[in-house]
This record gives structure tokens, C-alpha cells and sequence, in this order.
């Protein structure tokens, strides 16, 4: 009889209708193509994308201690943990229960006579309140939190790739920032000699003291300076310790230049619709959007009927030798229909809370991917323009030294005045930070650029 129940109850479970409505993706809201077509390698792992060996060990060391990884990692096993908690419930739920119950009986006692107890030892399987899934209410649960749970290892993927890039820009941030200080390190020993220079000269006569005036505020100006880019410096060193989430070893690789950093700065772009597949974020979105489309269904199965199941077979006995005996079978079968008839608005409330929430996954779909557009189009053009603004600026630092080579000269051999030699100077300085500006900024747009395409993760 109890596995006849029990047949029955599975029947009904794998025939059960479903409320979910059914989904189609929204169109991507952007164009076939990018703005900029250009070619490039594929998008490498980071370890072949990032080739300086101390921004490599950097990262791996983030990718162990960053906490924002850590707890996107976290976010995901508790979905997962979700999955199991939400896929048990329409599992039947069996008990073995065994006890002893000692009783008395009430009313007086006569004379001569002693109250009478008696005890009776149980045990029995039961199954509590099993829900037979009719309308696809439990399967709609199960199948959102299943979206949830992938939509979280998605966003662990993009945690895993913004934690890559901030740690590639801290890195880059704090290069531009010690190598700014020592130009500015430099440039104030070169204009210390200089201010040497017009005080020699200020002594025999032959220069004045406007001339030695002027070089000496030139030396105050490098001096202070100098104590900002150290200032900027430090900061930039706690910046990239914060994107590690460690200190930063001691023992770590030689550092490489700016200029001559071996970042990949020609990757592929391939078309939108790539993105799609291999932008985390993306993925994580549409994850979340067909939660949103369970849940749907899983609020219309509420207005439905639930029938559900009780049942228990055992055996009762007074005497613990005899409890397994044929004799002692007991058993017990309860089905329950529930209708639901008024609940004061609570379901249709929360069916239009679904749809809601489902109308805000859609647009938040159809914005991520809008952002992955914009982002790697800015990265595209970046790499367009970059090389020919480095080149220029390249040219411009080489001019303004040639200049600054003939100006000492002359001043040297009394044929300029210190005004000249000054301002050569200070366009030369100008040049050469402005050279390592632009270097970073190319440098920033190609991790940009990394992160947008999502891949290599």
C-alpha cells in the first residue's frame, strides 16, 4: 500500500505542469560592429598578457589574499549550499522515530487493589508532508536558485578579472608615480649645478643678481616638487598594497620601466556578440534574468492547489521482543489538499513583484551589455591614437633637450641670459612627465581594454 503511495506521488511529481513563462533574450541593444575595426591577438591569459615578472607576481599574490575575491568565492558556495536547501524541499522528507511511552490510567482505585500503567515501545518510518509538485511551484524555486548559483560563479569569474586589472593599474599607477619622482630627483640635481653655475658666475661679475635670483627659485621650485612626487609616490605604493590585499614582499622581481613594459597592447576584438559569451558580467546578468524568469513561475503556481502527502508505517508493541511481529504492524495515510481562497492580495502582490524584478533583469541585461560595448570602443580607440601621440610627444622631449643643450651653452659662454637657459630647462622637465603621462594612460587603456573583453580569466 505504502509504495503504492508512494509510486503514485512520483507520478504526479515528474507530470507536473509548469507556470514558468517561456524566455526569449532581449536583442543586444548595440551595434553588429565596433566603431573601430582592429586587428590584434587573442586575448591571452594574464600571465602571457601582463609580461613583467614583479606585476606577475603581484597578481598571483592577489588572486590568494584579495578579500573582494574572497568573498565573491563565499557568495558562491552559499548559492550552491541555496541549491541543496531549495532542491530538498521537493524530496520526500522520511524520519525513523522510535520511543517508549509509560502511561497510567485514570478513575479511583478500589480498596485492596494497586494502580494499574502499562508502557508500549514504537518505531516507525514516516513521511512528512511530502508536496507533490503539481504546478511546477518547487521545480520554478529549483530552477531559479540554480540560476542564482551559476550567476554567482559568474560573478566570481568577474571578480577574479577586476581584481587582475586593479592590481595591473595599482602597479602601473605606482611605477608612473616613483618614476616621476626620479625625474623630479634628477631634474633638482641638474638645476642645483645650474644655481652652482650662476654663482660662480655671480661672483666674477658677469652675471647679476636677478640671474642668480632666478636660479635659486628655481631650486625651491624642484625642491617642493620633488616632495609632492615623493608624497604621490608613497600613496600609490599603499594603493597597489590595498588592490594586493598583502603587504608587498620584499623579494619580489626588479621592476621594468614604463616605457619599456611588456603589456600586449594589439588584442582582438572580434565582434559584440562575442561578448556575450565571454564577458562575465554579461553571463552573470543573464543568469540572474532567468532567476528572475523562475521566479515567475513559481509565483503563478502559488495560486494553485498544493497537494501534499503524510504517511507513517511502524510497529507498536508493550513488550520490546515482540515489537517487529507481524501483529504489531501499524500505518497511516493522510493526503491534504490545500486551496488557497483569500490571502488579502499576498499572491498577486507577489506575482507582480516577479514581474517587476524580472522587467529590472532585463534592463540590467540589456545596460551591462551596453557597457561592454562602450568600454571596449573606448579601448579601441585608444589604441588608435596612442602610438601617434607617443611618437610626438617622443619627438617633443628630444627637441626640447636639443634646445636645452645649445641654451647652456650659450649662457655658459655669456651670449643668453639665465632666462633663456630657465625656460629650457623647465620645458625639458614639462616634456619628460608629460612622456611618462601619456605612457601610462597607453598602458591603463590596454588593461582597460583586457578587462572589457573578459576573456583570459
Amino acid at each position: 500500500m505504502t509504495m503504492r503511495v508512494l509510486t503514485i506521488g512520483l507520478l504526479l511529481a515528474t507530470s507536473a505542469c509548469s507556470m514558468t513563462p517561456k524566455l526569449t533574450l532581449p536583442t543586444p541593444p548595440v551595434a553588429a560592429t565596433y566603431p573601430l575595426e582592429m586587428g590584434g591577438e587573442a586575448v591571452p591569459e594574464w600571465q602571457g598578457m601582463f609580461g613583467d615578472a614583479r606585476l606577475q607576481a603581484l597578481i598571483a599574490l592577489a588572486l590568494d589574499e584579495n578579500r573582494d575575491l574572497r568573498i565573491a568565492a563565499l557568495n558562491a558556495e552559499a548559492a550552491r549550499a541555496q541549491i541543496h536547501m531549495q532542491r530538498a524541499q521537493s524530496l520526500p522528507n522520511v524520519n525513523l522515530d522510535t520511543g517508549y511511552t509509560r502511561q497510567r490510567a485514570g478513575g479511583e482505585v478500589a480498596a485492596g487493589q494497586t494502580s494499574s500503567s502499562s508502557g508500549q515501545f514504537t518505531l516507525q518510518a514516516a513521511l512528512t508532508s511530502f508536496e507533490i509538485d503539481l504546478f511546477g511551484r518547487l521545480r520554478a524555486q529549483n530552477a531559479a536558485a540554480t540560476e542564482r548559483y551559476l550567476a554567482s560563479r559568474e560573478g566570481q569569474r568577474a571578480a577574479r578579472l577586476t581584481v587582475i586589472g586593479a592590481v595591473a593599474d595599482a602597479y602601473l599607477a605606482e611605477r608612473l608615480a616613483e618614476e616621476q619622482f626620479r625625474l623630479a630627483e634628477v631634474t633638482l640635481a641638474d638645476w642645483q649645478n645650474s644655481l652652482a653655475l650662476a654663482r660662480r658666475l655671480h661672483d666674477v661679475g658677469q652675471s647679476s643678481g636677478l640671474d642668480l635670483a632666478q636660479a635659486e627659485g628655481q631650486v625651491r621650485q624642484a625642491e617642493a616638487d620633488m616632495a609632492q612626487r615623493q608624497r604621490e609616490w608613497q600613496q600609490a605604493t599603499n594603493a597597489l598594497t590595498l588592490a594586493v590585499g598583502a603587504p608587498i614582499p620584499a623579494d619580489l622581481p626588479s621592476p621594468v620601466d614604463l616605457m619599456t613594459q611588456p603589456i600586449v597592447t594589439a588584442l582582438a576584438a572580434d565582434t559584440p556578440s562575442d561578448l556575450l559569451t565571454r564577458r562575465p558580467d554579461i553571463m552573470q546578468a543573464e543568469h540572474e534574468l532567468r532567476a528572475a524568469n523562475a521566479d515567475i513561475g513559481a509565483a503563478r503556481a502559488a495560486f494553485f492547489p498544493r497537494l501534499s502527502l503524510t504517511g507513517a508505517f511502524g510497529f507498536a508493541s508493550q513488550a520490546l521482543r515482540t515489537l517487529v511481529g507481524a501483529g504489531n504492524q501499524s500505518w497511516s495515510f493522510a493526503p491534504a489538499l490545500s486551496v488557497p481562497i483569500f490571502r488579502g492580495g499576498e499572491l498577486q502582490a507577489s506575482l507582480d513583484l516577479s514581474r517587476i524584478r524580472s522587467s529590472i533583469a532585463v534592463a540590467t541585461y540589456e545596460k551591462t551589455i551596453q557597457t561592454a560595448f562602450r568600454e571596449v570602443a573606448d579601448g579601441l580607440a585608444a589604441r588608435a591614437t596612442f602610438t601617434d601621440q607617443l611618437t610626438a610627444q617622443q619627438a617633443a622631449v628630444e627637441q626640447a633637450e636639443r634646445r636645452l643643450a645649445l641654451a647652456r651653452l650659450s649662457y655658459t659662454a655669456g651670449a643668453t641670459s639665465r632666462l633663456e637657459l630657465l625656460d629650457a630647462q623647465r620645458t625639458v622637465y614639462a616634456a619628460r612627465q608629460v612622456l611618462l603621462s601619456v605612457r601610462h594612460a597607453e598602458l591603463t587603456s590596454v588593461t582597460a581594454l583586457y578587462r572589457a573583453l573578459g576573456d583570459g580569466v
